[in-house]
């Protein structure tokens, strides 16, 4: 989603629906041109997390940053101090890796002040309202209220896929992996051309196969730019519906079809989704090119290697969101960490 921007007021009002949710206590780096990531990251309120705030944000725009790169940094709290010093320490470690900060702005929600220039000014409802109405016609969603409001909307109602659960796996073993595959191919298809919700039985099912990598692996190879929306819904459907035993794939699906949409905010959201008891490869995989800043149009040249990467992997491994973690939308990647410790 591409939205032009001609003032601070408007600015600030865009960026949730970059996001994906209205930032709260938090630093959002807008670039002006392409090839950097938008990222938000929990406001840091001492030295120590100013400084860890660099420290995840260091490589990929060390890495991405080209000459004449500028950005925004823009402050989302009531606390103004914390604000400007934060602003400033990430405006001169940027510096260092050859990005100019243009603007940095604070908002209160009400109020917002430019501290390079001192400019102040109010943030008004018909601005908001009128980005609201530009991202409508893009076909974009509207933001959730917060991130929190982003995760919860990957929890639904478990049960009835839970019950169903023991008779899918019973299927399966009286079946063949090769028919379970092509089964659940069919059912990805179908589900690609008409988009209506699986059946709690076929969910059941389409979990149950998910179970077997290579089956995980063809429809993950089913996954392109050109689709990605449609895997979003599907996986983040059954990831709200799938019981723990069998959530990690599905949540892991969403995470990788929502970076490829270039959704960091609901990648990392649906990584959470990951039982912390039952790791998974995949889950690694994706939460490394969220970590690393990697851009989804790479993914074509790093997919053979990622796909053999993660079926080598031991299974009992899990990624470890760092204290830090960066989120990627829109048409150029938006990256979403927490604060440090968290």
């Amino acid at each position: 989603m591409d939205l032009v921007v001609q003032s601070p007021d408007e600015l600030l009002a865009a960026v949730p629906h970059v996001l994906g949710f209205k930032p709260e206590e938090s630093i959002v780096l807008v670039p002006f041109r392409p090839g950097l990531p938008i990222t938000r990251v929990d406001l840091p309120t001492n030295a120590a997390d100013r400084e860890a705030v660099w420290d995840a944000v260091s490589g990929p725009y060390g890495r991405h940053a080209r000459p004449g790169a500028r950005l925004a940094i823009l402050c989302f709290t009531e606390d103004r101090r914390s604000a400007e010093l934060a602003s400033q320490h990430l405006s001169n470690r940027l510096e260092t890796v050859g990005i100019t900060t243009h603007i940095r702005l604070w908002s209160d929600g009400e109020r917002w002040r430019e501290f390079n220039t001192g400019q102040s000014g109010l943030q008004t409802q018909a601005t908001a309202e009128r980005i609201a109405a530009a991202t409508v016609l893009t076909g974009a969603a509207q933001p959730a209220a917060n991130r929190a409001s982003l995760a919860a909307s990957m929890v639904g109602d478990r049960e009835p896929i839970a019950q169903l659960i023991p008779a899918a796996r019973a299927a399966a073993a009286a079946s063949s992996p090769v028919v379970e595959q092509d089964w659940a191919l069919d059912r990805l298809e179908q589900f690609h051309s008409d988009g209506n919700r699986l059946s709690d039985v076929d969910g059941a099912r389409m979990l149950v196969a998910l179970e077997t990598i290579s089956t995980r692996d063809a429809l993950w190879e089913d996954m392109s730019r050109e689709n990605h929306t449609s895997h979003m819904v599907i996986w983040n459907d059954l990831t709200r519906r799938a019981p723990d035993e069998v959530r990690a794939a599905p949540a892991s699906m969403l995470g990788f079809a929502s970076w490829l949409h270039g959704d960091g905010a609901k990648a990392w959201c649906a990584l959470d989704q990951v039982p912390a008891d039952r790791p998974y490869s995949m889950a690694a995989i994706v939460a490394s090119a969220l970590q690393n800043g990697i851009h989804p149009r790479e993914w074509e040249r790093y997919q053979s290697h990622m796909r053999d990467l993660a079926g080598e992997l031991d299974e009992s491994f899990v990624p470890q969101p760092p204290s830090q973690q960066p989120d990627l939308p829109g048409t150029r990647p938006t990256t979403d960490r927490p604060a440090p410790g968290r």
